[in-house]
């Protein structure tokens, strides 16, 4: 008799509604020119525009509606149908896009599709993410969406005992989402596997590899079914994750938002950037911290672990309450101070990169980059903590004489952007090194 664990099962649940049946094709393709979306298929669905033309399960479609969102992401709009339609998918989007649900919601649909699971089956899908902020912001949507339609998931990372995840993972849930170096572990304890899988996302894959998880991922997609379904999600698009996706996906269609295969900031974003000297550093900061008061909550992103302690400090002595996260904090700490940044009870979060992805966090109205990020990228990331979702924000950068590469490195960045180079950057760019004072710009 055929089992689960090898039977043919369905990809394709797209149903198209009769208002995206009456959309041209050439009407669909000045909707995706509009929201600066492309695709590599010219047989690609054309976008649904509404929740309801995304034919959703009415669960799913009632939770969207009381989201608070008037209608589908620009990604989401493109990536659902395609996704829903079986295809393997690799979504190139900046941060705050909504991506999240481009993958989670397909998901849902195609386990409800699949035969129930039975004592010993793993999980019908597995979303990797790098890092456990990320997992537990992925966790977060699916426990909304997820609910209604009795879909269970548990998010499996480390830093944390294992105990409560192996209950989890041995009652059967639906869907893992996990960091690789922890479900790894766990497969290799014959805890769960991967016989099942039959939907696989792999979450910012360029950060996955930047964090040398090319190895455990390629084990964990090994353990998988060669004939599931496939997306792969990256704000950028370096050699290293195209050749994943060769690699990994079948006839992948790809979605863009924003040209994102060249690394772009979110134009949501009034990005503004500062010249000081060292000395004259923590002053300029506080005068930024000062005029932005009533901006909502503030992130501040710090290079060392020594450096969020420092400014926490600080903050404290001006009579400013902040909560310091980076990576020497315990997981319960982390959990800890994030739950009381999300509530409000701190305004001000003192970071390290570690909160540069995967944080997830609404009414941040402004980040301040106390010390300029290493590259670009890092940047980006920074900056896409406000401006989400179809808010807007503003960001400050302070840039010291040695800060100059990465001024340069931003400044070819941002000259591709619609709205062109700061001048305070390219000041910043020209600088041979010199401490010549304080210099102040704004955008």
């Amino acid at each position: 008799m055929t089992t689960a664990i090898n039977a043919p099962f369905e990809k394709d649940f797209y149903m198209e509604h009769p208002d995206v049946a009456r959309l041209s094709r050439s009407g669909a393709e000045q909707w995706r020119q509009r929201n600066r979306i492309t695709v590599s298929e010219d047989s690609s669905p054309k976008p649904v525009r509404t929740f309801l033309e995304a034919a959703f399960p009415e669960s799913m479609t009632v939770e969207l509606e009381r989201s608070g969102f008037p209608s589908p992401t620009a990604i989401q709009s493109q990536a659902w149908p395609i996704a829903l339609s079986g295809h393997d998918v690799i979504g190139l989007a900046s941060t705050g896009s909504g991506k999240t649900l481009c993958f989670a919601l397909p998901a849902m649909v195609h386990i409800l599709a699949q035969e129930h699971l039975k004592p010993g089956d793993g999980p019908i899908a597995a979303f990797l993410a790098p890092t456990r902020e990320l997992a537990l912001q992925i966790k977060e949507e699916c426990d909304k969406f997820g609910a209604s339609s009795g879909v269970k998931n548990t998010a499996v990372y480390g830093g944390v005992p294992k105990g409560p995840q192996l209950r989890d993972l041995g009652q059967g849930v639906e869907i893992v989402i996990a960091t690789p170096g922890r479900l790894l572990d766990f497969i290799d304890a014959g805890v769960t596997n991967l016989q099942r899988c039959t939907f696989l996302v792999l979450d910012e894959a360029d950060r996955m590899m930047d964090y040398g998880f090319e190895p455990p991922l390629r084990r964990i997609v090994e353990c998988t079914r060669p004939d599931r379904q496939t997306l792969m999600w990256s704000a950028t698009w370096p050699r290293e994750v195209q050749k994943l996706a060769r690699e990994f996906l079948t006839e992948a269609v790809l979605v863009q938002m924003n040209n994102a295969s060249q690394l772009r900031a979110t134009e949501s974003v009034d990005q503004r950037f500062e010249q000081c000297d060292e000395a004259n550093k923590l002053h300029v900061f506080f005068q930024i911290l000062q005029n932005v008061g009533g901006a909502g909550k503030v992130i501040i992103f710090c290079e060392k672990k020594r450096g969020c302690e420092t400014m926490v400090q600080n903050l404290r002595q001006r009579g400013l309450q902040g909560a310091a996260l980076h990576g020497d904090k315990s997981q319960q700490e982390r959990d800890y101070t994030m739950q009381q940044f999300k509530s409000g009870a701190v305004r001000v979060l003192v970071a390290t990169d570690v909160a540069g992805r995967g944080l997830d966090v609404k009414d941040v109205g402004v980040v301040i980059n106390y010390d300029a990020p290493s590259s670009a990228e890092d940047y980006v990331h920074r900056i896409g903590r406000t401006g989400r979702a179809g808010a807007t924000g503003v960001s400050f950068t302070l840039l010291t004489p040695s800060d100059g590469e990465v001024a340069r490195e931003l400044a070819r960045m941002l000259q591709k952007s619609r709205n062109g180079v700061p001048h305070a950057l390219q000041r910043a760019a020209s600088s041979d090194g010199r401490d010549d004072g304080h210099r102040r710009w704004r955008k």
